[in-house]
């Protein structure tokens, strides 16, 4: 889908909450510090302190999925391992790489009266450093990133989404779920909520729309458009 078609007006016809992921659909998170250096550091951390990286964790070039894995087999150090991923995510925001068109879709919420919560597997912190220097803060109604040390309030977990549905007193029919990857329509499967996928890689249109994706699009200006 590259324009704004009836069936995504459709969609968004009846939204008067949007929920948006982060890494992708607003900004490319790890553009400037690369992932792989960023999952490097989070385990120099881990050893600086003592501690041993899970085999598995060795060669982990996803700094979130290595946090995941270090807090599945070492629980006890969880909040610690998320303090570090958390500076090093808020560090990687301010030097990542803005999509204008996640931008728009913000004030083009704004600008129709609709809600705004970014939902997403980053840290609260990170996100919230990452809105306040772009100028971003009146747009958003709510930030919900991972619980602090939790790696299982996570997507595919729907908990995120309904937190921030709670927050507005929102009804799942009132929302749309933009994000960029399978366990975000799976989350929102699970929170009741219309997913719209951001194909924004070669290959993932296919996937969104395997995962069940109520639309899928190229374009983060494209939902814009719709939802003005």
């Amino acid at each position: 889908m590259t324009a704004a078609s009836p069936s995504l007006a459709e969609l968004l016809r009846p939204v008067k909450h949007v929920l948006l992921d982060f890494d992708g659909p607003v900004c490319s998170v790890f553009a400037g510090l690369p992932a792989p250096e960023v999952a490097r550091r989070l385990r120099e951390s881990l050893l600086a302190t003592g501690e041993q990286v899970p085999a598995s964790g060795e060669t982990e070039t996803d700094p979130l999925a290595l946090f995941r894995l270090v807090a599945d087999t070492r629980p006890d150090l969880a909040a610690a391992t998320d303090q570090k991923l958390t500076i090093l995510e808020t560090e990687a925001v301010l030097i990542g790489r803005p999509n204008a068109g996640g931008e728009a879709v913000l004030r083009a919420c704004a600008e129709t009266g609709r809600a705004l919560s970014i939902v997403s597997n980053n840290s609260g912190p990170a996100i919230e450093a990452y809105i306040s220097s772009r100028g971003l803060s009146t747009y958003v109604s709510g930030v919900f990133g991972r619980a602090p040390g939790d790696p299982s309030s996570m997507k595919p977990s729907p908990r995120l989404l309904l937190d921030a549905m709670k927050a507005t007193a929102s009804k799942p029919a009132e929302c749309v779920f933009i994000g960029d990857a399978a366990r975000d329509v799976e989350a929102g499967h699970a929170a009741g909520v219309s997913t719209i996928g951001y194909a924004n890689k070669p290959g993932k249109d296919a996937r969104l729309a395997t995962a069940g994706a109520a639309a899928v699009v190229d374009s983060m200006h494209v939902i814009a458009k719709a939802l003005s």
